[in-house]
């Protein structure tokens, strides 16, 4: 199918691996032009050098501000931007979690998009096919037990996304948020032994456990992940805005 994405200008936040690695390869191989950032200076160093690539980490604002400057610069403009930058944050009964890893885990998942949004919406306001596609997730909807921080910010990002969507609309700008279920890989792994070791169980129950609520017992893979954003950020997905689009396998309650 062709998405009509050849030559778009398209922004990723937390492309050097893991998901967002994915989203940034699926639009080159449309034709795509690229621009990213990560924290992790290895992963932007394997990526093609037509992809403009910056080191930088999401929570100070005044960078992220400058890479978003900066990337629409080298791509001449901006068609899309994706916020996928995230981290899984503490694990634990909240009367237990320190302050600053909740505030940590705020400012990377939910603050940074409003950062990099009122940053790219001047751009975005110039594309005939403009769109913001912002990362969720399944606990953004359902809550998860011992995750409260990393749950609360992603029901932000919804929250975010719907009034973007109405605050932009006017403009054309189309704005929706994907929410992943378990998704294969190391930080999935990572977030699964986490709970496992909270909860003094191995890590084969805890998997167990994760998909007892979910019609399809098999994890979401990244690429997954990227085929749904590159169809909400193709013209085919014009008229979709303001949703909240699960990729999850049909699962009912996490945790």
């Amino acid at each position: 199918m062709d998405l009509s994405l050849k030559d778009a200008r398209v922004v990723v936040t937390a492309g050097g691996g893991g998901i967002g690695r994915a989203i940034v390869e699926a639009f080159l191989a449309e034709g795509a032009r690229v621009a990213t950032c990560d924290i992790d200076r290895t992963g932007l160093g394997t990526l093609p050098d037509t992809v403009f690539c910056r080191s930088v980490d999401v929570s100070d604002a005044s960078a992220l501000s400058a890479f978003v400057d900066d990337a629409v610069q080298a791509l001449g403009g901006l068609d899309c931007l994706v916020n996928n930058a995230g981290i899984a944050g503490p694990t634990g009964r909240i009367e237990d979690l320190a302050l600053e890893d909740i505030q940590q885990c705020m400012t990377i998942c939910l603050t940074s998009q409003f950062v990099t949004i009122g940053r790219a919406i001047p751009y975005l306001r110039q594309s005939g096919n403009p769109s913001i596609v912002n990362m969720s997730s399944l606990a953004g909807r359902l809550g998860f037990r011992l995750r409260s921080p990393y749950a609360a910010a992603k029901w932000g990002v919804i929250g975010l996304t719907k009034s973007m969507a109405i605050e932009l609309g006017d403009d054309g700008i189309r704005v929706n948020a994907v929410l992943p279920g378990l998704v294969a890989g190391d930080r999935q792994r990572r977030v699964l032994q986490a709970r496992a070791d909270a909860q003094g169980i191995p890590f084969a129950e805890a998997e167990r456990d994760a998909f007892a609520r979910t019609s399809i017992k098999d994890y979401v893979t990244a690429q997954q992940i990227a085929d749904q954003i590159l169809y909400l950020a193709s013209p085919r997905g014009r008229t979709i805005s303001g949703q909240a689009i699960s990729v999850c396998g049909d699962t009912g309650m996490l945790g």
